[in-house]
C-alpha cells in the first residue's frame, strides 16, 4: 500500500482533551515522501477523503499546513477536490467578497473588530455543514481564527445553567437585528438589507422571505421610518442534536449577538435573558477556546456543528480566504 501523503503533526497552542484527539487535528506532508506538489494535495484529497472526514467527525477540525498552496484559485481547486456542493451566503450579514469561483473574503470587517465566536448561518433552514478558510496573507500581528468545540459549550452551560438552558430548549430564541439601507464597512456585520436581499424595494425584500426557506423559521421584516429595517428571526431553536455523534450542541448567536451587536436576544416568550448566563456563556467560550497563528497557506477545514469560530482583531496586512459548502 502507498504511504499517506498526509502525517499528523502537533504545534503550539493545540488542545489535548481526554480520550479525544488533539484539537484541531493538524495535518503536514508525510515527511517519508518528496515534497507535494498542488496536483499530489489535491489528489491525495479525493483519494483519501474518507480518512479525511473520519478525522474531521473525530475532532471536528482540521489544519493542513505545509502544502504548496499561495493564491485564491489554488484554494479554489483544494476546495474542489473535496467534492462538496456549494453553499451560497444568503441572509448573512457579515460584509464578504467574492474573490474567484467559490471563494469569497472571511470577513472584510476592520483589522481593530474582534468577531465573536458563531456558528455560520445559524439563523438559515439550510446552513453550510463545512467550512474551508485559507490563509493567503499572514497577519502582522494577532488575527487567529480560534475555535471552540460546541458540545462543550452546550455541557458547561447545562451543567452551570440547567434552568436557563432548559427553558431555552423549551421555548426557543428570537432575535431582533436592525439593519440600514446600505452596507456599513466599519462594521463586522455591516451588510444592508439592500444588499442582503439584492434588491431596494421593500417588497420584493418581503418577498424572498416568504417564498423561501426563511420562513419556515419564522423570520418576519419590520420597516422603520427612516428606511432601516428590523430583522426579526424565531422562535427557533438554539440547541440542536448532532445526530452523527449523538449529542447535543450550542447552536446559536446568542453571545454574538447579545454581547457584540446589540440585538435585542429573547426567550421565545419575549422575557429578556438573563445577563450573568449570557456572559458566562461567552467567558466559557474564551475559556474553552484554541488560537493557533496563522501561517501563508495554511487551509483550515471545519465541521460547522461541531466548532465555532471567530477573529481576533489584527495589526494588517492580513488575507483570510473562506469558502462555504453543504
Amino acid at each position: 500500500m502507498a504511504a499517506s501523503l498526509f502525517q499528523e503533526i502537533e504545534v503550539p497552542n493545540q488542545k489535548h482533551l481526554t480520550d479525544s484527539p488533539p484539537f484541531p487535528a493538524v495535518l503536514g506532508p508525510n515527511s517519508a515522501l518528496s515534497p507535494p506538489s498542488l496536483a499530489d494535495f489535491t489528489s491525495a484529497i479525493k483519494s483519501q477523503k474518507p480518512h479525511l472526514e473520519s478525522l474531521l467527525h473525530k475532532t471536528g477540525a482540521i489544519l493542513f499546513r505545509g502544502f504548496p498552496i499561495s493564491s485564491a484559485a489554488e484554494f479554489d481547486q483544494v476546495v474542489e477536490s473535496f467534492g462538496y456542493t456549494d453553499q451560497p451566503y444568503l441572509g448573512g450579514t457579515a460584509s464578504r467578497t467574492n474573490v474567484v469561483g467559490r471563494v469569497y473574503t472571511a470577513n472584510d470587517s476592520p483589522p481593530d473588530r474582534k468577531i465573536p465566536f458563531h456558528h455560520e448561518m445559524t439563523y438559515a433552514a439550510e446552513y453550510p455543514k463545512k467550512l474551508f478558510f485559507f490563509c493567503e496573507v499572514a497577519p502582522g500581528s494577532g488575527g487567529e481564527t480560534p475555535l471552540v468545540l460546541s458540545h462543550v459549550v452546550y455541557e458547561r452551560m447545562r451543567d452551570k445553567y440547567p434552568d436557563f438552558v432548559e427553558r431555552l430548549e423549551k421555548e426557543g430564541m428570537v432575535s431582533r437585528r436592525v439593519m440600514g439601507e446600505e452596507d456599513d464597512p466599519s462594521s463586522a456585520i455591516g451588510r444592508g438589507w439592500k444588499s442582503m436581499f439584492s434588491t431596494d424595494d421593500k417588497l420584493v425584500a418581503e418577498q424572498s422571505i416568504a417564498t423561501s426557506r426563511a420562513a419556515e423559521l419564522g423570520v418576519k421584516l419590520e420597516w422603520i421610518g427612516d428606511g432601516s429595517m428590523r430583522r426579526v428571526i424565531g422562535p427557533n431553536q438554539p440547541i440542536k442534536h448532532d445526530k452523527s455523534r449523538d449529542r447535543k450542541i450550542w447552536f446559536n448567536g446568542m453571545v454574538t449577538s447579545y454581547t457584540a451587536f446589540g440585538d435585542e436576544v429573547t426567550f421565545g416568550s419575549g422575557d429578556a435573558l438573563p445577563d450573568d448566563a449570557v456572559y458566562h456563556c461567552l467567558h466559557i467560550m474564551e475559556e474553552e477556546s484554541v488560537a493557533i497563528p496563522w501561517q501563508k497557506g495554511d487551509v483550515l477545514f471545519i465541521d460547522n456543528l461541531a466548532v465555532l469560530h471567530g477573529r481576533k482583531h489584527f495589526t494588517p496586512p492580513r488575507r483570510v480566504l473562506a469558502a462555504l459548502c453543504k
